[in-house]
């Protein structure tokens, strides 16, 4: 009966704000329909928030607007004039700089913002860019980071000897994370400047050895200013509006959702109605901080454990602030790589993740999409499970499912004989991978090529259970396509399809993924050292000479290995020369592939010898000649692989 009453009690609380905030929320939406983006000089689309002098008083918001002169869009700030370099309406950031600071003139010194009101609609947001101080100091000062560099910023700030003690000494500090406490004793701030620190300026390492002419390129470049809400607190939608703006903002929780929108609503609303609501509001948001604080599970919670139990599920985008608790400010990381690195973390519900923090180069990149695009909305037990996701700013964040195992490429090729599987081990995930990669051939409504098939792609659960990772490489078709055109080779050298490389072997298609398999049972079955130049694993182990030892009546060679061990490996490697065969239309699709592994022995084929012509050739000469061997491929692309690298 409490509960009944305690729920009614709340929702009562909810239905007053909601009223409250109809006539707000509603009216703003419409507020914006008619007004048509404008545009001045380089800058295209300015839309609401922001509104031009001239635009008629419905469009955009009043304290967001700009004026136009002479082609130039300018922003008054503390009624200094500054350009406007960028409108981000997706960080919702705007680049401005002083208008005094030209290319040619270092005398200028741009405005000084120690004091920056807090009445502007606009905010620096705590990853804006490093600043630029400037100090006077009653003594010399022996630290690398305050640099004697206050000539660059005109005679205010001019270097002083110690023949002028009055004056003291002056020096210019630019560090992205300054804080008072770093001031030494005895000195005073005299001027502030902000910098972007995003800019195409590559300053050197060494402090000392900055320049004049970097410090005016900073300041040449802007600084990033943020609109909207500074709050963190949105809807589950991820916007609400108020005072005819639209503010995007991250994901959060309901309870953050609730209390987003009464801040907002105070913010705004109260601005015109504060005797009205100044006593109701702080006891609504007291009443509802309460009733959730008393929950044992926040909504957030009730989702990861939704994820625990079921297996047809959405990623969640999660806010970066949120990664850094995450992984408790990246402290163990797993690994790093060319795509960037892997940190291990914790959700909320103690459920361990692997997140991957991609690099500045894949950031942006296909690689991104293609990942959450591919496994974001399958589910199986042999592909890794994409939990969540991050993109805020520049950050690019994957989170997956943890693998306490690793990958098989440090069970391969270890040099640990206790690291070493047993050949039922090895066969069992090989079948695991091959279900893998049969359901994203056939299992969904989209084929999904991986085209990167290798032993670091392939994780291992706490019961090795495999699971087919990494899908930046991988791209989607329908189920009727039996060739496909890529624009770039894809894929790691020694598991790459030759029709890859040479297009006189045969069209691309899903076959190009039953090659990499097969060179990666080669690798299982050979657990040999890699030698590639690249560090990726690739495949040394010829399968000329494998073909002649399955041929032999001696069957496989293992040394003291057991009679049922050598069936396993005859058994893999028989299905590997299938699947490496150099014709696509040779090898055959990954669910005959699981029909073979899960079959017996006994019933297999021995394939072809793996055979191609020179790749120097014309089609219709490659039946004519047979000297050039799979080795031959192979010892090519090593030799590729060690130019590269060299």
């Amino acid at each position: 009966m409490k509960r009944g009453v305690s729920l009614s009690a709340e929702l009562m609380a909810l239905i007053v704000l909601v009223v409250l905030l109809l006539h707000q929320t509603c009216s703003a939406k419409d507020t914006n329909r008619d007004c048509v983006p404008s545009s001045c000089g380089n800058i295209p689309n300015i839309s609401s928030p922001f509104r031009l002098e001239n635009h008629p008083p419905n469009c955009g918001n009043p304290g967001y607007t700009l004026s136009c002169q002479d082609n130039k869009l300018v922003l008054y700030l503390l009624s200094v004039e500054h350009y406007v370099l960028e409108i981000n309406y997706t960080s919702q950031t705007i680049r401005v700089v002083d208008s005094g600071i030209q290319k040619d003139n270092y005398s200028h010194i741009p405005s000084d913002f120690f004091f920056f009101p807090y009445n502007t609609p606009y905010y620096r947001d705590s990853d804006g860019g490093p600043t630029m101080v400037l100090l006077n100091c009653e003594k010399r000062v022996n630290s690398p980071w305050y640099l004697n560099k206050s000539s660059c910023f005109g005679n205010r700030a001019s270097n002083s000897s110690s023949s002028q003690p009055e004056a003291g000494f002056r020096y210019v500090i630019y560090n992205e994370t300054i804080k008072a406490g770093d001031v030494e004793d005895l000195c005073q701030v005299e001027q502030i400047f902000w910098t972007s620190g995003r800019g195409p300026v590559n300053l050197p390492n060494d402090p000392s050895s900055i320049s004049c002419e970097d410090f005016h390129n900073l300041l040449l470049y802007g600084f990033e200013l943020s609109w909207g809400t500074p709050f963190t607190y949105c809807g589950k939608c991820g916007i609400f509006e108020f005072s005819e703006t639209r503010s995007c903002c991250k994901r959060r929780t309901d309870r953050q959702q609730v209390i987003g929108t009464v801040i907002s609503f105070i913010l705004d609303f109260g601005l015109y109605h504060e005797a009205t609501i100044m006593l109701g509001v702080p006891f609504v948001l007291a009443f509802l901080i309460y009733k959730w604080r008393r929950r044992h599970l926040s909504a957030f919670d009730v989702i990861e454990e939704f994820l625990q139990n079921n297996n047809n599920f959405i990623p969640i985008r999660y806010s970066y602030s949120e990664i850094r608790n995450m992984t408790k400010k990246f402290k163990d990381k797993l690994g790093e790589g060319g795509y960037g690195t892997v940190f291990k973390g914790t959700l909320r519900s103690g459920r361990l993740v692997a997140i991957k923090m991609l690099g500045k180069s894949k950031a942006n990149g296909q690689e991104f999409i293609s990942e959450v695009a591919t496994i974001g909305r399958i589910h199986h037990i042999n592909v890794v499970q994409l939990i969540g996701f991050c993109v805020e700013g520049s950050k690019r964040a994957l989170i997956y499912e943890f693998m306490p195992n690793g990958s098989l490429n440090k069970y391969i090729f270890s040099q640990e004989g206790s690291l070493l599987l047993s050949y039922e081990k090895m066969h069992n995930i090989a079948l695991g991978v091959a279900r893998g990669i049969e359901y994203l051939h056939r299992g969904c409504e989209m084929q999904i090529l991986h085209f990167d098939i290798k032993p670091h792609n392939i994780l291992l659960d706490e019961d090795f259970t495999p699971k087919v990772s990494d899908f930046g490489l991988a791209k989607l078709y329908p189920m009727d396509n039996n060739t496909i055109s890529l624009t770039a080779v894809r894929g790691t050298l020694g598991y790459m399809a030759p029709e890859l490389c040479y297009k006189n072997i045969g069209s691309i298609s899903y076959k190009a993924d039953v090659y990499s398999f097969g060179m990666l049972l080669m690798d299982m079955m050979g657990k040999r050292r890699n030698l590639n130049a690249f560090g990726d694993q690739s495949s040394k182990y010829f399968p000329s000479c494998v073909y002649e030892e399955v041929q032999d009546e001696n069957g496989i060679t293992i040394e003291n290995g057991t009679e049922e061990e050598k069936k396993i490996a005859k058994q893999v490697i028989v299905v590997a020369l299938w699947c490496i065969q150099m014709k696509p239309t040779d090898r055959p699709s990954m669910n005959k592939v699981v029909e073979m592994l899960e079959g017996s022995i006994e019933n297999l084929q021995i394939p072809p010898k793996p055979f191609l012509s020179s790749l120097e050739r014309e089609p219709e000469d490659i039946e004519d000649n047979s000297n050039l061997t799979f080795s031959s491929i192979q010892s090519s692309q090593y030799t590729q692989s060690s130019i590269r690298n060299n």
